[in-house]
């Protein structure tokens, strides 16, 4: 799924990080993108969110530990995400999502006490 996802962004102006593990993709330190264990994770806006439910069943909110939603992700599981133009339309979509958000300040890391 990192390759998937990676191969996917070649083309987009974003910043690579580390969540859940694994990579994820920030725009304006603002995360559109990841992949959590066997999924591809995106960040849209309500009416797209809709949309992506009610289009394809086996898409999910997002839920990285049980009873913990992320309310704005959704899940594409690799049967959908290995469909390429299914893929890339909707990966546009969180990025153009994320895009029209007001920036992140950085988070500053916390010193280690010695």
């Amino acid at each position: 799924m990192i390759k998937l996802l990676e191969k996917s962004l070649v083309e987009y102006d974003c910043d690579r990080k580390f969540m859940f593990g694994s990579p994820t993709f920030f725009i304006n330190n603002n995360m559109f993108a990841g992949v959590h264990q066997r999924t591809i994770i995106l960040r849209l806006s309500e009416s797209d969110r809709n949309e992506i439910l009610a289009k394809h069943a086996q898409a999910k909110q997002f839920e990285p530990m049980p009873g913990r939603f992320m309310k704005e992700y959704i899940a594409l599981p690799e049967a959908l995400a290995k469909n390429e133009s299914l893929l890339r339309e909707w990966l546009g979509r969180a990025y153009k999502y994320a895009r029209s958000l007001p920036p992140k300040e950085p988070k500053r890391r916390a010193r280690r006490k010695l």
